[in-house]
């Protein structure tokens, strides 16, 4: 029996698209105009850390007495069953919002979120947290969560990763990098937002944040419902390098995706000053970061020296290195 013309058609589509996906998305070392002064201020998206090296990452944008506790219980406001995690938005005695999230993508959000403050990207209070209860009767109560802080900030919308006030700047492209060393690949719209703080007397007062970062520290999917992406999995993070080849003036990264437009706007420099961002990390800061989710000691281990190795691929791109003349793979 001959398979019908429209289930070879749906055949050929799928594996031509597979083929497609399974390469990696190549960046180059191209020219790039001077950058114009956009209309909205850089300061939005990143303020540079003149002080990274003193930044604690096991608070974050946090501090240890604006933490939420388990001692107390929080009142449900809205269960929310969207996207990959559930979680519940809630209300604490103390009259804070806080968004709570379950289940797998709480621990990589915790450490992201870090990290990117660290590196001068605005982002939200973040807590993990375990032990805490619920008015009422609920599911999941007290698991491991990650609370993110609501109620000091109003949301002007979401903001596009290809069309943004920032699309020309080094910042805004060495962030798409950024996301590819700790492997966010969930580059949706829907989880960017336009943070307005409550507090008139903050600066900015308006904030361009990656905010829903939990599809990380794993491997992009290639072809959503097919091969689907993980996160939170230390062999799959480790499965992957920064680059795959690297010929001229052309690399191709181990990103082997459907969003490969949006890591295709950036150039080989923009990897480069990423990863010259991300070195100035220490291990303890990182360290630190992974602890402030609990990782139990050899899992941070494992996935600080995996993020090392991929920074020092990224600083290989610069002119003169030896690796920029070699494939790597």
């Amino acid at each position: 029996m001959t398979l019908s013309r429209r289930v070879r058609g749906l055949l050929l589509v799928a594996s031509t698209g597979l083929m497609a996906a399974c390469a990696g998305a190549t960046i180059a070392d191209r020219p790039r105009a001077p950058e114009a002064k956009a209309a909205v201020p850089l300061s939005e998206l990143w303020i540079e850390p003149t002080d990274l090296a003193e930044r604690n990452l096991f608070w974050g944008s946090g501090r240890q007495d604006s933490a939420p506790s388990s001692n107390v219980e929080y009142k449900v406001v809205k269960l929310d069953t969207t996207g990959y995690s559930k979680g519940y938005d809630v209300t604490g005695p103390d009259g804070r919002k806080w968004a709570i999230k379950l289940g797998k993508e709480a621990q990589p959000e915790i450490v992201v979120s870090r990290i990117l403050w660290a590196l001068g990207y605005h982002q939200p209070e973040t807590y993990y947290l375990t032990g805490w209860r619920l008015a009422g009767t609920w599911e999941s109560e007290g698991e491991p969560a990650r609370f993110r802080l609501q109620s000091d900030h109003e949301t002007d919308g979401e903001w596009k990763w290809l069309e943004n006030p920032f699309k020309d700047t080094v910042p805004l492209r060495g962030l798409i990098g950024i996301n590819l060393l700790v492997m966010n690949w969930d580059f949706k719209t829907g989880n960017n937002r336009i943070y307005r703080l409550r507090d008139a007397t903050a600066e900015p007062r308006r904030r361009y944040v990656v905010q829903d970062l939990g599809a990380s520290l794993g491997r992009p999917p290639v072809l959503p419902g097919i091969i689907r992406g993980t996160r939170n999995d230390i062999d799959d993070y480790e499965s992957l390098n920064l680059t795959k080849k690297v010929l001229g003036s052309k690399v191709e990264l181990d990103y082997r995706s459907v969003r490969r437009d949006v890591i295709e706007i950036m150039s080989i420099t923009d990897v480069i000053w990423g990863c010259e961002l991300m070195n100035r990390l220490t291990d303890a800061q990182l360290d630190d970061a992974f602890k402030a989710a609990e990782y139990a000691p050899s899992i941070r281990q494992r996935y600080i020296t995996k993020l090392r190795a991929k920074i020092q691929e990224g600083l290989a791109l610069r002119p003169g290195q030896e690796a920029r003349s070699r494939k790597q793979g």
